[in-house]
């Protein structure tokens, strides 16, 4: 299904006396076939506008664009069955998901053909072993990680982890690298996963990855902590800016919250504002705060909440 958004200059003016002006500003559209009243209408409707006497719109473009969650429109739409949307990056031998930090390395402890001298005629298997620091691929961040006294990966609670609702915000076109508290201020975000796109994921096992990523600033952390998201997710290199001389305000903030960070989040551009469900439960290890996830979201699936 193709997203449409309306591209235009407005001229507010109150009932009561005094006006709004907006220059470029982008509003989605439920479908390309609105007319300049039915989008002043949109337009009015999103920013909570009361008291409105008139509004005129100007170089009014429509284009082809993701929508990124503007109010007053459906909700997006649902799917005839469930479809599963796969987050995370595939770990391989080699990869190297963080310049400086160790790359994976898989050797086998039983192979198939020492394994048949072992079982049945016919009966064979292969045991691997793989060797890798936490922070691999697509990972959760426990309290522990940050914190000693906090809970480690086994004292995470499962329903902090899987099945829940989600705000997705599209930041591919974001103009700086720091995400602000203002981008999340027209969402509700209580209780819910928030997962950042930036497209970054695109440089993912490239030298490009390492440097210029998005991050989420100190304020945006203070206020989903203060809203009560359990969850913040990134498809960058970090949460936080890693070229700031070691300062750590995001995982410092959420995690200190008990809210988790998962980050190296892949195709996020395939989600909805609003309506997925996510999942990412790690192993329940003891004394460790970091490990890699399987990280998917699911459409179309009524709440079971």
């Amino acid at each position: 299904m193709i997203d449409y958004r309306a591209v235009f200059d407005a001229r507010v003016t109150f009932a009561n006396g005094g006006g709004l002006t907006a220059q470029g500003f982008r509003l989605d559209l439920p479908s390309r076939s609105l007319d300049k009243r039915e989008i002043g209408r949109l337009f009015v409707q999103h920013l909570g506008l009361a008291m409105v006497g008139s509004v005129e719109l100007e170089n009014l473009d429509i284009v082809e664009e993701a929508h990124k969650g503007s109010r007053g429109i459906d909700a997006p739409p649902r799917w005839d069955a469930p479809r599963v949307v796969d987050l995370s990056h595939r770990i391989r031998e080699g990869l190297v998901t963080y310049p400086g930090l160790p790359a994976p390395v898989i050797r086998p402890h039983l192979t198939r053909e020492e394994s048949r001298g072992r079982y049945a005629p016919g009966t064979e298997f292969q045991m691997d072993v793989i060797e890798f620091i936490g922070n691999t691929g697509t990972y959760l961040d426990s309290p522990f990680h940050r914190y000693g006294d906090r809970p480690d990966l086994a004292g995470l609670d499962l329903a902090s982890l899987v099945d829940l609702p989600t705000e997705v915000f599209h930041l591919a076109d974001l103009g700086e690298r720091g995400i602000p508290a203002e981008v999340f201020w027209d969402r509700d975000v209580r209780g819910k996963a928030v997962l950042l796109h930036t497209g970054w994921d695109r440089h993912f096992g490239t030298p490009a990855y390492g440097t210029g990523a998005p991050f989420l600033t100190a304020a945006g952390v203070e206020h989903l902590v203060r809203e009560g998201a359990v969850l913040v997710g990134i498809d960058s290199l970090n949460i936080d800016d890693t070229e700031s001389g070691g300062e750590r305000p995001a995982h410092s903030g959420l995690l200190a919250a008990g809210v988790h960070v998962v980050e190296h989040l892949t195709r996020l551009e395939e989600l909805p504002p609003s309506g997925a469900r996510f999942f990412c439960a790690p192993p329940a290890v003891e004394g460790f705060g970091t490990f890699p996830v399987r990280a998917f979201a699911l459409l179309g699936q009524p709440s079971t909440q």
